[in-house]
């Protein structure tokens, strides 16, 4: 649940902050899809009943900090790089749920054979 918010906070403040203090690992295409597809597992994993709010808060996110770019001199906000984040999102999503459909698959493996050796 924090590492979500968490995750967000760190994007705001790369997004926000003067270009010369914007750490690159990787291309930046790369780090805004994998940046989102971080925040938005973490929030799949912490709220797994949440997927549609979680949607529009990463798509509503996306284009908000794009054009919060637009407010400050040296950013410049841009429709390719919101895409490239929604689209990073919704891989989040998605992975987030595969992880929560395995973990349950898992866990009702090891209650059944609980079940069976209690029995």
């Amino acid at each position: 649940m924090v590492a979500g918010w968490l995750a967000l906070v760190f994007i705001a403040f790369v997004t926000l902050s003067p270009i010369q203090d914007r750490p690159t690992f990787f291309h930046p295409q790369i780090e805004r899809f994998a940046a989102f597809a971080v925040m938005a597992m973490a929030f799949v994993l912490g709220y797994p009943r949440r997927t549609g709010l979680i949607v529009l808060f990463v798509v509503f996110s996306s284009f908000t900090l794009e054009a919060m770019q637009l407010l400050t001199p040296d950013r410049h906000g841009r429709l390719l790089d919101a895409v490239v984040k929604v689209a990073g999102g919704l891989a989040g999503v998605g992975a987030g749920h595969f992880i929560l459909l395995v973990l349950r698959s898992q866990f009702g493996r090891l209650r059944s054979r609980a079940e069976q050796s209690a029995g």
